[in-house]
């Protein structure tokens, strides 16, 4: 006998369970149905009315829950981190608001574009993925980086000329000491100097518009 599935209970569980991001397999898991009940029942409710929104291929969260961006960046491609510009905004090292979610992995680079927005993942070798820890963060525990390890991160991509360097760079809480032992870990001697390059600039009069 095939299992009957109710939409406010479904909603209900996963809310209460904290999965509001989830796959078809541990949708399976945790109501007990088939695979394919499980892939039909969330077909049925991604469409219009639906009580799910597709994320990605595999990847689906619920509709009306407030779910957190970095969270639901950490779920969709995993290992992950947040990182680069969208930390070092998080932490005040730049002053602008970045849009785009970045984080950090070991596997390939992904771009996700998302009806909840754009996560972006940049792949770095397994030495370099470290730095990170889970922190409470907008009433969710996310894998982020240290300030240090984000912006030795972004710095990495800077010196690969895949971004370009932030030249308002907020440097007074981040550990010097702290930085050249991350930056370190790419092996890069060019890193080394674009860490001399923005302390020297950071150290310079600010213009005041």
């Amino acid at each position: 006998m095939v299992k009957k599935l109710k939409r406010i209970q479904v909603e209900e569980k996963l809310k209460t369970l904290g999965l509001l991001v989830f796959t078809p397999q541990q949708f399976k898991n945790i109501f007990g149905v088939t695979k394919e009940t499980a892939s039909v029942f969330i077909s049925h409710n991604i469409s219009v009315g639906g009580i799910f929104i597709k994320l990605r291929n595999g990847f689906y969260t619920v509709k009306d829950a407030y779910v957190s961006h970095f969270f639901i960046a950490n779920k969709l491609y995993e290992p992950s981190y947040i990182s680069m510009a969208t930390a070092l905004s998080h932490y005040g090292i730049i002053p602008e608001v970045v849009y785009t979610i970045t984080s950090i992995t070991i596997k390939i680079s992904r771009e996700f574009n998302t009806p909840k927005g754009v996560f972006l993942y940049q792949h770095i070798k397994k030495e370099a993925f470290t730095g990170y820890s889970l922190q409470h963060i907008d009433n969710t525990k996310v894998l982020i980086a240290a300030p240090e390890k984000a912006l030795a991160d972004y710095l990495y991509f800077v010196d690969l000329k895949r971004v370009s360097l932030n030249d308002r760079l907020e440097l007074k809480n981040i550990k010097k000491s702290v930085l050249l032992e991350f930056v370190k870990l790419f092996e890069r001697p060019s890193m080394l100097q674009l860490v001399d390059h923005i302390y020297v600039a950071y150290k310079k009069p600010r213009t005041i518009y």
